[in-house]
């Protein structure tokens, strides 16, 4: 067993440019002592849904996944992630257990942009 010497108390503070283009509200937090906001998908553009078992309903204007398919579907929201650091997207409990919506690869990983 390895023993982790260091400090873990540092604080980092830095700005990171968010863009927000979509439709709905902005992302929120649902609850107070959430660890993580809410964020909703934006269909102003369904072309830019990417889905292998799912297809654009022009006349409901909503997006129908089918069982077992799987999509890639946009927020609208756009960061700046620094070099070395992360977005997190993760699946909300209740819509994976009650809907069967969840995310993919969870947590999703965001990457800075090299």
């Amino acid at each position: 067993m390895k023993e982790i010497n260091g400090n873990f108390n540092k604080i980092i503070n830095m700005q990171v440019k968010v863009v927000y283009k979509g439709k709905n509200d902005l992302p929120k937090y649902a609850h107070k002592g959430d660890a993580g906001m809410d964020l909703m998908a934006d269909f102003s553009h369904p072309e830019t849904i990417m889905s292998h078992g799912g297809e654009w309903d022009e006349m409901r204007k909503c997006f129908i996944l089918f069982s077992g398919g799987r999509a890639a579907i946009p927020t609208g929201l756009y960061t700046e992630i620094p070099k070395g650091y992360e977005v997190q997207v993760r699946p909300r409990s209740g819509l994976a257990i009650k809907q069967g919506i969840t995310v993919l690869n969870a947590p999703g990983t965001i990457d800075a942009k090299k």
